[in-house]
């Protein structure tokens, strides 16, 4: 049999413990796939289900399956994210994003979508040998809906549920109790690089600053690298070191302002902290600004008004640098 596992770089624990579940036709009726967002979580549990899906069927029906379960249109597969509420309308994440649907809370699992798992559920599986069900950003399961959650994973019936989540203390007890955990770990700089290059995106491996903010994750930095191609390219590089004048400082809180989102500007502090932490690491620490970003991204999240946090943030970083 091929390896269904391929696609996955690193992770042999998790990969290890999954094929012993089929080989051994030990399947668990439910498994908490946890570990750091970007690891290679959701890519692991697509491959597990490809396997599981091809296990005793002729190898000529393998590539049609393995690609209904890529493509999310395998009947005996519920794949399940996080939702906004929009004019009675539930979005997912990307769907918000194409919509141009403001969000000013995060999305989560809902109470109904704990119930269209448990209706999907109650059939039998059309073609596979198992019904699949995945919950991803399990952490957001609202309260009404974990506990309604738990009387699925109780008794799921011919089914397989696994929940995705970045740690276990994210996860009410009882859920985690009933689920069989298979760990999943940051990758080295040489798997990521290795990913990365499968990513056909050369520029992630080149920049320091997008491999620290990642620490091990390829997603994260694939996320950083899109986020920081977002953001003009001359305003990144008047950012490359902290403003030195009261007329600069001003002038980068208005471009900040004009340019980018509250969300961006917050990824865009993370950013300039591991820029800046390289660049102060051997100097005085005392005199660094990464104290006054912090303090910024606190203002930003409390909804204060972002040029007055860039002004003032900006205004006591050039009094620390030599005029």
């Amino acid at each position: 049999m091929s390896n269904f596992f391929a696609p996955v770089i690193g992770q042999t624990q998790a990969i290890a413990l999954l094929t012993q579940a089929i080989d051994r036709q030990r399947i668990a009726p439910a498994y908490l796939f946890v570990g750091s967002p970007g690891v290679g979580r959701s890519l692991t549990a697509q491959c597990f289900i490809q396997q599981i899906f091809c296990t005793n069927v002729p190898v000529a029906q393998h590539p049609q399956i393995k690609q209904r379960v890529q493509l999310g249109n395998h009947p005996d597969v519920l794949w399940v994210q996080p939702t906004y509420l929009h004019q009675g309308q539930r979005l997912t994440a990307a769907e918000a994003a194409d919509a141009g649907v403001k969000r000013k809370a995060p999305p989560i699992i809902r109470v109904e979508q704990v119930r269209e798992i448990a209706q999907f559920l109650s059939r039998s599986p059309l073609e596979a040998s198992r019904n699949l069900v995945v919950i991803e950003q399990a952490e957001t399961i609202a309260e009404a809906a974990a506990n309604a959650l738990l009387k699925t994973l109780e008794e799921p019936g011919l089914a397989t549920i696994i929940l995705i989540a970045p740690a276990v203390e994210a996860l009410l007890p009882t859920l985690v109790s009933r689920c069989q955990r298979i760990p999943f770990y940051r990758l080295s700089r040489e798997q990521m690089t290795q990913v990365l290059q499968q990513a056909s995106d050369e520029n992630l491996q080149m920049s320091p600053t997008i491999l620290a903010i990642a620490q091990g994750s390829p997603g994260d930095a694939i996320a950083a690298i899109q986020q920081l191609q977002a953001i003009p390219a001359e305003l990144i590089k008047a950012l490359t070191h902290p403003p030195r004048s009261l007329h600069s400082a001003l002038d980068l809180a208005r471009q900040i302002d004009k340019t980018l989102e509250t969300e961006a500007q917050l990824w865009l502090i993370d950013y300039l902290q591991h820029a800046y932490w390289q660049q102060f690491l051997a100097g005085d620490i005392q005199h660094s600004p990464l104290p006054y970003l912090e303090q910024a991204k606190k203002y930003l999240r409390s909804y204060a008004q972002p040029r007055l946090v860039w002004e003032v943030t900006f205004l006591q970083m050039s009094q620390l640098q030599p005029q």
